[in-house]
């Protein structure tokens, strides 16, 4: 039996409104100590005014925010082992680097060798040694933005905070970043937070992903988890799987769920861990990578005929876009197939996938 890590950011039903409009809404979180956990969602679903009270920015109304097991939900910013690196960095353009790094330093009474130590440390650890007298218009968008992490990791947090980090950057630069950061946070063995809308930004950083959506917490688990493994539609659809089907159970027997589709097709998915009525409607996923079009139908798949709409070439990939004799739409994505596969606009398939690719959603 191991034992469970132990908690850096305890959030419990806590609840933020703005008049009518409630924020977040009795969110429950648990991150651990040298976690790198992101909360994803769409603008407006809560997820910065989430951040922002773990920060001490905003006050909740309800419920309790502890770190490192201590509450501190009315304990002002300056309080909390807690910083933050904001959206659009924040910096001062008329100090340089080392002087907007050390900003929070002459608040704590180091003396000035003891303070340019720190400052140095902060700087190698973020790889911009040498820019120390530049000013932030001399800077490029990524030097930028490590200014904005060395100005908050040279006050030594116990937590970092950090909302839309590499939204200011390009593609390119943003992926270069993103392993820069988690190496950095693996090196530092602190709690890293950090809010996004980027699926693959969450994707491939966190250890963690909590998806959010209109102030509450849809679900919380691993990359991979949410990813192959959406509870939901929405965290479903925010992922990418956008095929939804519709089914009636029929019976369910140890360990699978026999399921019927609209045209008859029965097939057995992994039971969902819920009893579910017989002619019960369910709702359940296949992404769009682990469908395939097909000329005919292939034995030991779940096979749908459809009607090809459209294709569109990714380059790497093509997305084939088709419909069933219901009028329900489904995406498939091949990979470097685009090309082999005869079908074109109007032209009659089989959609075919295997039962184990079904994620059936809760109600």
């Amino acid at each position: 039996m191991t034992d469970t890590p132990p908690s850096s950011v305890e959030i419990q039903d806590v609840t933020k409104r703005f008049g009518e409009v409630t924020a977040v809404d009795g969110v429950s979180l648990s991150i651990g100590r040298g976690e790198l956990f992101a909360l994803l969602g769409p603008s407006g679903c809560g997820k910065t005014t989430l951040l922002r009270m773990i920060a001490g920015f905003e006050t909740p109304d309800a419920g309790t925010i502890r770190i490192q097991g201590q509450d501190v939900t009315r304990v002002p910013p300056h309080r909390r082992p807690v910083n933050m690196v904001f959206q659009q960095y924040a910096l001062f353009p008329h100090l340089t680097v080392e002087e907007n790094v050390g900003f929070g330093l002459r608040y704590q009474g180091l003396a000035g060798g003891d303070q340019a130590r720190k400052i140095g440390e902060a700087l190698a650890m973020v790889r911009l040694a040498g820019l120390e007298k530049r000013r932030p218009d001399q800077l490029s968008g990524g030097q930028r933005q490590r200014v904005a992490l060395a100005r908050a990791l040279v006050l030594e947090p116990q937590v970092l905070l950090l909302d839309e980090p590499l939204a200011a950057l390009d593609p390119n630069l943003r992926r270069e970043v993103q392993v820069e950061l988690k190496n950095l946070q693996r090196e530092l063995g602190i709690s890293f937070v950090f809010v996004t809308h980027d699926r693959e930004e969450a994707l491939a950083m966190s250890d963690r992903i909590a998806v959010m959506s209109q102030g509450r917490v849809e679900q919380v688990g691993s990359p991979a988890g949410v990813f192959e493994s959406p509870e939901t539609e929405f965290v479903a659809r925010f992922l990418g799987a956008t095929n939804v089907f519709t089914a009636e159970a029929r019976h369910q027997e140890e360990g699978h769920l026999v399921l019927q589709l609209p045209d008859g097709t029965e097939l057995a998915v992994a039971d969902p861990g819920t009893p579910r009525l017989r002619r019960e409607p369910v709702r359940f996923v296949v992404r769009p990578e682990k469908l395939a079009l097909r000329a005919v139908p292939v034995p030991g798949e779940v096979s749908l005929a459809v009607t090809v709409e459209d294709r569109v070439y990714h380059g790497a990939s093509t997305e084939w876009i088709v419909r069933d004799r219901h009028g329900e739409r489904f995406t498939v994505l091949s990979q470097d197939a685009g090309e082999a596969l005869p079908f074109a606009a109007g032209s009659p398939a089989f959609l075919g996938w295997e039962p184990r690719s079904c994620v059936v959603l809760r109600d």
